[in-house]
């Protein structure tokens, strides 16, 4: 690189903060006390409000329809990275090399002369090599950043170039419930919670690494290629058996039409039954009603795109004191050129999975998670279980590029 005036530093962040502080000179030291404040969290009642609960807890039973179409204006899915990023001075590099260095390393050495400080905020990065640079700073910077996959930012201002594993990053989906819900399971399913949603415009907001950024990226190139959601209806019950005897399932093929349970599949812990629409959630509560009382615990969607994993947290929809709080359904679907749906279906609580189901069944079917008792949730007494009841519908989404209202 050109010979430039000035040096580069690097910096570190310290994400420990100690209770007292220590002031130096060269006469003498002191200690100075900081104040000790009292524990203040955020009311309950605050933590509690949830923007999503309107959106993704509400099933109309009467109206489902099986496979439906929903347009979006494909313009509208876009991934923006938030915050200052001033475009890097106008340099050029020639021959610059290194010889299996870390990023942050190879990154002071390439703005010593610049005179830019190098903030690095969660070094050290992966150690990489380089032979021969050549072209500008900018694009010198890309190459080792994108090769350690890393993000910086630039401030001209104060002639800093920051870089860090993670950056902020705003999705903007199109105006369609269905494709929200889905982006948000999509998400949870790969462990990522801390994101913000805004529902009136379309957004969700989150921090990402490279790894779940380019996951992001593959969700909106999928729209493309395979758009088709899988969406659950769920309603999830407790019984309580009366006389604390077991639910006489056989009841069932006595009780509905010869062929409404179409199969059933052992699990880890209880079974899926594939039901015909026979049972569906008023035949089912009259069912069980006669062995047992009854208790709703929450309804809810989730909505999978074609082959990827979502997560439903039936604590979004629950009531804060039931015991299925913890309780979630990681699930995986694809619909097959028969029209049929394959579901790969997990049932987790706090402390890991409780049972898993792959299961295919046709669309119309109906799917119920029986057998599994609430000792899971260290409730013994009375004796009580826990009943899944999920139909499954298909959406295909229509690629236009008029303006769209919002659908649902």
């Amino acid at each position: 690189m050109a010979s430039l005036g000035g040096c580069g530093q690097i910096w570190g962040t310290s994400s420990e903060e100690q209770n007292q502080e220590v002031l130096k000179t060269a006469n003498y030291s002191a200690v100075v006390e900081k104040p000790n404040y009292p524990v203040i969290r955020t009311p309950k009642g605050v933590n509690q409000l949830d923007l999503e609960n309107p959106l993704r807890c509400f099933v109309n039973w009467n109206t489902q329809q099986m496979i439906s179409t929903i347009p979006y204006n494909i313009k509208a899915f876009n991934l923006v990275r938030n915050g200052r990023n001033d475009v890097l001075p106008r340099f050029e590099v020639n021959g610059f090399s290194f010889d299996t260095m870390s990023a942050e390393k190879a990154l002071l050495k390439l703005t010593k002369e610049a005179g830019i400080k190098l903030v690095a905020k969660d070094a050290p990065y992966t150690s990489i090599s380089a032979e021969n640079l050549h072209g500008e700073f900018t694009e010198v910077v890309d190459v080792i950043t994108e090769a350690a996959e890393i993000y910086y930012s630039y401030n001209s201002g104060s002639k800093t170039l920051r870089i860090s594993r993670k950056a902020n990053f705003s999705l903007y989906v199109p105006q369609s419930r269905p494709i929200l819900l889905s982006v948000l399971d999509v998400l949870r399913g790969a462990g990522i919670t801390d994101f913000t949603a805004d529902f009136d415009d379309y957004t969700i907001t989150f921090d990402a690494d490279y790894e779940l950024k380019n996951q992001i990226v593959n969700l909106i190139g999928y729209f493309e290629e395979n758009p088709i959601l899988i969406a659950y209806d769920v309603r999830v019950f407790t019984i309580y058996p009366h006389n604390n005897q077991d639910i006489n399932w056989q009841q069932m093929l006595h009780t509905f039409d010869v062929g409404s349970v179409k199969s059933a599949k052992n699990g880890v812990l209880g079974r899926m039954l594939t039901t015909s629409n026979d049972v569906n959630i008023n035949s089912l509560n009259s069912f069980l009603g006669a062995q047992a009382t009854v208790s709703p615990v929450a309804e809810g969607k989730i909505v999978i795109p074609n082959q990827w994993f979502s997560r439903f947290d039936i604590g979004k929809c629950a009531a804060r004191a039931s015991m299925e709080t913890e309780l979630s359904i990681l699930a995986k679907s694809s619909l097959e050129q028969n029209d049929k749906i394959f579901a790969n279906i997990t049932l987790e609580a706090q402390d890991g999975e409780i049972t898993h189901f792959d299961i295919r069944s046709k669309i119309g079917e109906n799917l119920l998670i029986i057998g599994i008792p609430n000792e899971i949730f260290g409730v013994s007494n009375p004796k009580s279980e826990t009943i899944v009841f999920m139909v499954p519908r298909v959406i295909k989404t229509v690629k236009t590029a008029k303006h769209l209202e919002n659908n649902m």
